[in-house]
């Protein structure tokens, strides 16, 4: 538990700090709570952002503001919502759904269920009418992807019931059984790609579902889910698609990346998708591996021959799961070809490729309303590591703009020690962090992504940041990386000798000549540093004279404004600051 609100804090300052040292003159404030038993987490933002982006780096951009826009037009004070005051809303959310390749009878479907429950209801206490509506809207929209939307304290706690949820894959009962795979799809979904994704997921990353639902409550609640217990397979795939030139090579190459085994055909085997998958289960159980991933043939629309192939494949290797690869960029077309495959030949779940490129969300709405089948995994990306499990509601959070902050400590938390981890925290408590610190963390968030996608992953950036202001960002901040890397050791040490020393000025000029940059740059940078040395010092110090722990504090960070405090505390600093005169930069800011 510690250590999910350690990381929690670290990736909350580090990130929108970074975002007030690397974009002047923006304020993030009034991030969305994601406190889901709790309406007031609910809120949409009160404007409607005032741009309109092809985002490059969030999933389901056009969706979301879309949405956002829609629950705009919801009333904010009222005491009971009614047909009059929600259906221009209804409508708007309505166009929103479609034109994002929402099925039109999902979209309709989830809109009945919203209006029945919202219609009538009054709303309590300092909940508005559009935060009323948004929690019901979530949690329909749960349910409609295969989810729960009752939410418990387990989840926000431990993770560990939100960690059970997604990616179940069928496991050997016995000892020296094999799980069989079968992998299917369309040309061009990246079926192939995944299906090397999908075994080192398996043999890396999976979580032991059944050493987990052994521990006790208290031991689960404490633990982020990369620190689960691993399931570890042995996986061997198998190249059974004989129809696509090459077809086997590539796969060959993308297992190599992700060190996983392929399954080398006899020559008699080499022509028949039939043959391959029996050796292949031959193979592994003499091998001792314990699970075979089928890589079959694609085509370029449903076809009998390809179903007919299919039909022979799994009627000679009798397998535990048949899983369909989907291009989520095709939108409710994915859901009919789930369908489709479903009536075919049986399937046992989807899983949604190139989601970091899919604007709209379509598919990841319709294929479990339309198709009846689950969505178990998602591919984020193009690398042998851009792979999750399908959570519903993180993807439903998403979705509706409210960030993922789960998902996004879970990848922190797989980049950095739990040692690691705490060292930084209280380099921040003690405004001891440095050049070499900063340098440490935004390099952690490179490895788990662009700048800009962790950005957008923080509840209530969804609305604040547009693509233009976040490639400035990042563009700045690899200036800001490349002036700390012109420091010498002890200047990287010690701030103090470019802001207070009296050397600094011809420090600041070695490093901006060093480093491509102009004088005022690193005069600008450095300011812009210890301001935020000054911020973090003042969230720690007005979270100790509230009497915050850890815990708070870190619903704190989720709820408040950027920096981390409530609206409270922000006005009380910004007061304090204003009698002052100063900011917090000091030095030659």
């Amino acid at each position: 538990m510690k250590l999910f609100n350690t990381i929690t804090l670290n990736l909350f300052k580090l990130t929108i700090i970074t975002l007030i040292i690397t974009t002047p003159s923006t304020s993030f404030i009034t991030p969305y709570p994601i406190k889901t038993s709790n309406l007031q987490s609910f809120k949409s933002p009160t404007q409607t952002p005032s741009h309109t982006t092809t985002s490059l780096y969030n999933q389901f951009s056009a969706l979301t503001d879309s949405l956002t826009s829609s629950f705009s037009l919801l009333p904010s004070n009222t005491a009971k919502l009614t047909p009059t005051n929600i259906s221009p809303a209804l409508q708007k959310i309505r166009e929103a759904l479609i034109s994002s390749d929402v099925n039109v009878n999902v979209a309709d479907q989830l809109l009945d269920r919203v209006k029945d429950r919202a219609i009538g209801e009054k709303v309590k206490g300092s909940v508005t009418g559009e935060q009323y509506f948004t929690k019901l809207f979530y949690d329909e929209l749960v349910t409609l992807m295969g989810g729960s939307p009752t939410s418990t304290d387990d989840d926000e706690k431990g993770l560990g019931n939100d960690s059970l949820e997604g990616g179940s894959i069928a496991y050997p009962k016995k000892k020296g059984e094999v799980t069989v795979v079968v992998m299917a799809g369309l040309q061009g979904a990246g079926k192939t790609t995944f299906t090397a994704k999908l075994g080192r997921y398996l043999q890396e990353v999976e979580v032991d579902k059944e050493q987990v639902e052994g521990m006790g409550k208290e031991e689960l609640e404490g633990t982020l889910r990369t620190r689960l217990p691993r399931r570890m397979r042995k996986v061997l795939v198998a190249p059974a698609d004989v129809h696509r030139p090459a077809a086997a090579e590539q796969l060959r190459v993308m297992c190599s990346r992700a060190s996983v085994d392929v399954y080398t055909p006899t020559d008699s085997e080499s022509t028949s998708a039939v043959a391959i998958a029996k050796g292949s289960v031959q193979a592994a159980k003499e091998g001792g591996y314990d699970t075979v991933l089928i890589d079959t043939a694609g085509r370029q629309t449903v076809n009998e021959g390809l179903m007919e192939e299919l039909r022979e494949v799994n009627k000679a290797v009798k397998p535990d799961e048949v899983l369909l690869v989907v291009d989520a960029m095709t939108g409710q077309e994915a859901a009919d070809t789930t369908k489709a495959f479903d009536s075919a030949v049986g399937l046992t779940g989807a899983v949604l490729t190139k989601t970091d490129g899919d604007s709209k969300g379509g598919a990841a709405v319709s294929i479990k309303a339309v198709s009846g089948k689950e969505v178990k995994f998602v591919g984020t990306g193009e690398g042998v590591k851009d792979i999750d499990a399908f959570f519903p509601k993180r993807m439903a959070s998403r979705i509706l703009g409210m960030g993922d902050v789960i998902s996004l400590v879970e990848k922190a938390s797989a980049e950095v020690t739990d040692a690691e981890a705490m060292q930084m925290a209280d380099k921040m408590k003690d405004a001891t962090f440095d050049f070499s610190d900063f340098m440490k963390q935004s390099r952690l968030v490179s490895k788990m992504g662009s700048f800009a996608g962790v950005a957008k992953m923080i509840p209530g950036m969804a609305g604040k940041i547009d693509d233009k202001m976040l490639r400035t960002a990042e563009d700045r901040l690899k200036k800001s990386e490349a002036m700390i890397e012109s420091m010498t050791r002890q200047e990287k040490a010690n701030p103090d000798l470019l802001i207070t020393d009296r050397s600094a000025r011809s420090r600041l000029e070695r490093i901006a000549k060093g480093s491509g940059n102009e004088f005022q740059d690193a005069m600008g940078f450095v300011g812009e540093f210890q301001k935020m040395k000054t911020m973090m010092s003042r969230m720690q110090k007005q979270m100790a004279g509230e009497g915050m722990d850890e815990e708070e504090a870190s619903k704190a960070m989720m709820a408040g404004g950027g920096g981390g405090m409530g609206n409270r505390s922000q006005r009380r600093m910004a007061k304090k600051s204003k009698k002052t005169g100063r900011g917090g930069g000091g030095g030659f800011g």
